[in-house]
């Protein structure tokens, strides 16, 4: 065998261009493929985690038909239970009740639909950083009468500041129409624009105040220890709370979870495309080797060499040539996606347009082991799958026809 390594790898630099030409594509593709990679579950994660510490942390609970009827009389009944029960898990880092009711925001420029999030001050900031999000103005000061945050897409749209007086309208457990004046304590920015224009934030008291005269929670946020731990407790919470409905964050943002499935196969995906194509240029490479190697096979296997090892000393070749451009494209994207760990790639001439689906105009690329493993699996794969065909072309050959031609 040894043997055949050392033939196989003397082979490869028998034309050092050739090769060196197609070193330098495998090395380009595979740079070109993790990196595209990294930045595809760059921006994926980076959602993800956007979207837990802003809004849905890992976990919600709510009355069953909530979610579906959006109705302010849907309030979970004696919440206090579930308190202790998340209290006492050791799974549970922090939780907050919210109280939500959809309206109108009216100010005098114009009208908008909201969604209305009133937030416990104390509480809220255990479970999100909304409240580091402040670019005017302060959070929901306990001093102000009826404060309100509004987002910075929503304030331009209605051209208001801090300090300004707007009214809040929507329907109270009674389904009658409530209206109330707030003072905007603060403007906030998040990673989408979308979210900013349709949501404000309000005091829980406040809201639940005006819409049931005492105390409302219509949800119940819940941040995890670790996200793994997601299932068995929605599991557990299931089976102690059956009146409410408790669900995780992959079944509160189903288009999030399937981004993220996406993103898992992701890697795979670019590479596979990539080596595809170069498994042309690894084939058409080997074949021209054959071709000009004909007479010199046909007498290796006249002397004895028999067929078994000169298929191996072919796909050898192969695989010799693709690992080395594999591994240098791998070190090179390797360092690539160091440097670009802490630099981010910045998307700011996209940024608009990046906010409006809720992603950061700076993308930090991701790559973990095992997607480093997954790009050299398929390296080694479209090598092997690559030089099948000219290694079964070369022991086909009889070695006294060659001699002949």
């Amino acid at each position: 065998m040894k043997l055949i390594l050392t033939l196989a790898w003397r082979n490869i630099w028998r034309q050092p261009g050739r090769s060196l030409v197609l070193i330098g594509a495998i090395v380009s593709g595979v740079w070109a493929g993790v990196v595209v990679s990294g930045w595809a579950n760059g921006l994926i994660e980076q959602r993800l985690v956007n979207l837990i510490q802003t809004e849905i942390t890992h976990a919600q609970i709510h009355h069953p038909q909530f979610r579906q009827e959006r109705e302010s009389s849907m309030y979970i009944s004696a919440p206090e239970r579930i308190y202790q029960m998340l209290d006492s898990d050791p799974r549970v880092k922090s939780w907050a009740p919210r109280t939500l009711s959809d309206g109108m925001f009216q100010s005098p420029v114009a009208a908008s639909g909201v969604r209305i999030r009133g937030v416990d001050v104390e509480l809220e900031p255990k479970v999100t950083i909304f409240h580091e999000m402040i670019t005017q103005g302060a959070y929901l000061d306990e001093t102000m009468r009826n404060p309100v945050l509004v987002g910075e897409a929503l304030a331009e749209k209605h051209n208001l500041e801090p300090g300004y007086r707007v009214v809040l309208s929507f329907q109270d457990v009674n389904n009658e129409l409530v209206s109330a004046s707030f003072t905007i304590a603060g403007l906030y920015k998040t990673h989408s624009t979308v979210y900013d224009e349709r949501t404000v934030y309000v005091r829980m008291q406040d809201l639940s105040e005006l819409i049931n005269g005492s105390l409302a929670v219509h949800e119940i946020a819940i941040l995890l220890e670790e996200e793994s731990y997601s299932g068995n407790l929605i599991a557990d919470l299931r089976e102690q709370f059956p009146d409410v409905h408790s669900e995780s964050w992959y079944e509160l943002s189903p288009e999030l979870r399937y981004l993220v499935d996406f993103g898992g196969m992701m890697t795979g995906m670019i590479m596979l495309i990539i080596m595809f194509a170069l498994a042309f240029g690894i084939l058409n490479t080997m074949l021209m080797a054959l071709f000009e190697r004909m007479r010199e096979l046909g007498m290796l296997m006249a002397i004895g060499m028999n067929r078994q090892r000169v298929f191996a000393m072919i796909l050898l070749e192969s695989v010799l040539l693709t690992l080395s451009g594999g591994l240098a494209g791998l070190l090179a994207a390797a360092g690539t996606i160091r440097i670009l760990m802490n630099r981010g790639i910045d998307l700011s001439v996209f940024g608009d347009g990046l906010a409006e689906w809720g992603f950061e105009s700076v993308i930090y690329p991701v790559m973990t082991g095992a997607d480093y493993g997954e790009v050299f699996v398929i390296v080694i794969l479209a090598a092997i799958l690559a030089s099948i065909y000219p290694a079964l072309k070369a022991v086909r050959m009889n070695p006294l026809e060659v001699e002949k031609e």
